[in-house]
Formats: structure tokens, sequence, C-alpha cells
């Protein structure tokens, strides 16, 4: 099971908080659990599906030997979920290994022309299986990439019923009407389901499957988390004491979260999460309709890499800033540092290991943030596998919701981002 470990908060007086500040939340977590219960949201009910496992499973096996590679046509929570697990799940350079099992995938999450011309010079459309990705079915981006490898496979008599499989809304939307009018497959996205939440539904499920995921392992480690998020102990309910220390942080004006995982492979998770706080936390009005322009401002960083980029500022900087490391015990390599030299200001290296190097480098890095007074926190699995991995999403899923209620806000919308495409839609209308 994932394991917190709060200690540097404790640790840096007034900018971080006490054990007793800590404690004195846990009065509210029963209702804070009856207020997300009456929300109704799915993100931790539909995991009990085995039907939706079942479906999936059985129409990847299905496509297998069918196509080299798989395009998904989504943005935001749409892409960023599928991204991450086949970056944390898969080989670094999966792409490139010639001997394959399972067909290479590409996540346009993008309009970029450039991007939609050059992935046609790596993907061979005879032999690609396309994904369409839109909760609403009117997302502008992904009707327009829709439609300009709708018309690409037309053009070299592709059937679109074998190249193109709908991701939508069960019942509304232009993509349900085109999959009802020719016959496209589709796939169903809850409809109590947000996209930002929508990673363990068939939104990363299908795209994982297709690319040899184990989507019942998913399911396992989501399950095991949401029982922790469920719990009624405070000691037991670890979304709760994350949220507790995200939100008091930012009441004392740590108003920024870093995520910095020490793992080459969860990097994207860190782009998940950044979507995940920014557009459920960011919000001008609060449930009684008052004016209040809260957030909590997300940045993703990798460790040891942004030790060389961006760790002067968190050491020296403006303190404003919670520190939430992610660590693994087993990086799934061991690797020995050869030490080549025997030259005196290398002796540090002699008998030690690259996994070793990255462990004392995040050591370092969160002695220095402590002695210089800024809260951190770490996060450590046993491994990154599907499991684990899952349960990270569930944690923070779970915290995001109890963070909408300390905040008293709805976490579960996003009227900002509507706004942006209705101004949208009215800005092309009027060229």
């Amino acid at each position: 099971m994932v394991k917190l470990d709060f200690t540097n908060i404790f640790k840096v007086g007034d900018n971080g908080l006490t054990k007793a500040e800590f404690k004195s939340t846990r009065k509210i977590l029963s209702s804070y659990l009856d207020k997300i219960e009456k929300r109704k949201q799915g993100f931790y009910s539909v995991i009990d599906d085995a039907s939706v496992v079942s479906k999936v499973e059985q129409f990847a096996k299905g496509q297998k030997g069918k196509f080299t590679s798989i395009v998904v046509l989504g943005i935001g929570g749409s892409a960023l979920g599928t991204i991450c697990l086949a970056q944390s799940l898969k080989h670094l350079y999966e792409n490139e290994i010639s001997k394959r099992s399972f067909p290479k995938l590409y996540v346009l999450d993008n309009i970029d022309p450039v991007m939609m011309k050059e992935v046609l010079d790596v993907v061979d459309l005879k032999k690609t299986l396309f994904l369409v990705v839109t909760k609403s079915g009117s997302t502008p981006e992904i009707l327009a990439q829709y439609f300009y490898f709708r018309k690409l496979t037309d053009g070299k008599k592709l059937d679109a019923l074998k190249h193109f499989v709908f991701i939508t809304h069960p019942k509304v939307g232009l993509l349900r009407k085109i999959a009802n009018e020719d016959g496209i497959t589709a796939f169903d996205v809850p409809e109590n389901v947000g996209g930002r939440f929508s990673v363990l539904t068939v939104v990363g499920l299908l795209p994982a499957a297709l690319i040899g995921i184990n989507i019942k392992n998913l399911f396992k480690g989501a399950q095991e988390m949401r029982d922790s998020f469920l719990n009624r102990n405070f000691d037991k309910n670890l979304p709760f004491q994350l949220a507790v220390v995200q939100y008091l942080l930012a009441k004392k004006g740590k108003n920024i979260n870093v995520m910095m995982p020490y793992a080459q492979k969860l990097i994207r998770f860190s782009d998940w999460f950044r979507q995940l706080l920014a557009e459920s936390i960011g919000k001008a009005k609060d449930s009684d309709g008052k004016t209040v322009n809260v957030g909590i401002t997300p940045i993703n960083a990798l460790g040891v890499t942004d030790q060389h980029s961006q760790n002067q500022l968190y050491s020296e900087g403006p303190n404003d800033k919670l520190f939430i490391f992610l660590r693994v015990k087993k990086l799934g390599a061991s690797i020995i540092i050869p030490l080549l030299s025997s030259d005196a200001s290398v002796s540090y290296l002699k008998n030690t290991s690259f996994n070793n190097l990255i462990d004392v480098e995040y050591q370092g890095t969160a002695q220095a943030l402590t002695q210089n007074k800024r809260p951190n926190l770490n996060i450590t699995i046993d491994q990154i596998d599907e499991t684990h991995l899952a349960q990270l999403f569930m944690l923070f899923e779970g915290a995001i919701a109890f963070l909408g209620e300390f905040f008293n806000i709805n976490a579960f919308d996003q009227p900002g981002v509507e706004l942006s495409k209705n101004l949208t839609k009215k800005i092309l209308l009027a060229q």
C-alpha cells in the first residue's frame, strides 16, 4: 500500500503544521464523506464494475494482430491518464522496440497541424486504429481531429467501422450521433465521472488493454485505496490526510504544490495530477455563490533532473510551496556505478549504485528544503506496476474530493473551461 510521510511538514515551524493542527481535522472527516457521497460522483464506484473490464478485454483480444499503431485523439482528461499509463507501465522507449507484441501508441493531445501531419510519417493508416475520446462528444479539437483522419481513411477506401472506435457520452453529443448513424463501435464514459477523473474508466482502460496493460490489476489497486478513501477512521484515510495538509498549508500561503517524482516513469503522473488539481480546485465561486477565487497552483518537476533547473528557486525563493515527493523502493532495474577513476573527488561513488544515488539525491533535496523551512512530504510505493499506480490515482482523486469540501467549492465542475470552449466557437463562427 502507498505510504505517506508527513515528518517534514512538522519540522518547519510556522511554515508547516503542528501535529495538533493536523489531527484537529479528525472531527470533520465523516461529515465531509457524507457531503461527497451526496454529490454522487462515480470515480470511486466505477472500479467495481467488472463487466467493463470484461468488455474492454474482449474487444482488445479481438483486435490483436490487426493493427501496428493505436492513435488516441483526445485532450486533457481524455489523454493525460492514457499517457501516464503508457509512460509508467510500459518500456520507456516502447515505440522503438523492433520485436513487438502490441501496437505502438500515439496520443495526439493537441491540434498543432505539425503534429497532425507528422504522425502520418510514422503510422500506416491501413494498420492504425483510432480511438476518438470526448465525453461530451462535442469537443471542437477532437471533432476536428476526427474529421481530418476520417477523410484520410475514407480517401484510402478504409472501412471506418474497423479503424475508428469512439469513447464518449452514452446518450448525447455529435460523436454518439455519428456512432449511431454509421455503426461505429462506441464505448460509454459514465455520466457521473468527469474527464479528469476518468483514467480508470474505459477512457484509460481501453488504450491500456490494447497495449498490453493488466487492467484487472488497475481495478485491484484502485479498490484498495478507495477503501481507505471511504474509511471514517482518520488514521486510515490517506486521501483525507493528504487533503488536510494541502488545505491547511494553502491557508498559510503555501498555495503552490510542486510534485516531484524520483522515478522517470512517473513524470507523466505529475502531468495528470496537474490537471486534476488545477481544474478541480481553481474556482471563482464557492458552493454558496460567494466570490472566493480559490485555487492551488500545481507544478510538475522531476528528480533529479529539476534539482539542476528549479531547486535554487525552491530553496531560496518565495516560501509559498508545498513539495510532494514520489518515491519508489524498487525502480525496476539495479545498476552498480563503475568507478573508473582513483581521483579522491569521486570517491563517494565507490561501491554505490544508481539506485542508491537517486535515493540519496532525494534525501539531500528534502533535507535542504526542510532546513530552509520549506514544507515537504513524501509518498512511497514499493514498485511501479498497475496496482500501485492505480493506488496513486485514487489517492489523489480522493484527496481532491476532500479538498473541494475544505474549500466549500464544487471540485467536479469546470465553468472556466466551458467559457473558453464557448468563446472559441463564437470566434470561429464570426470569422
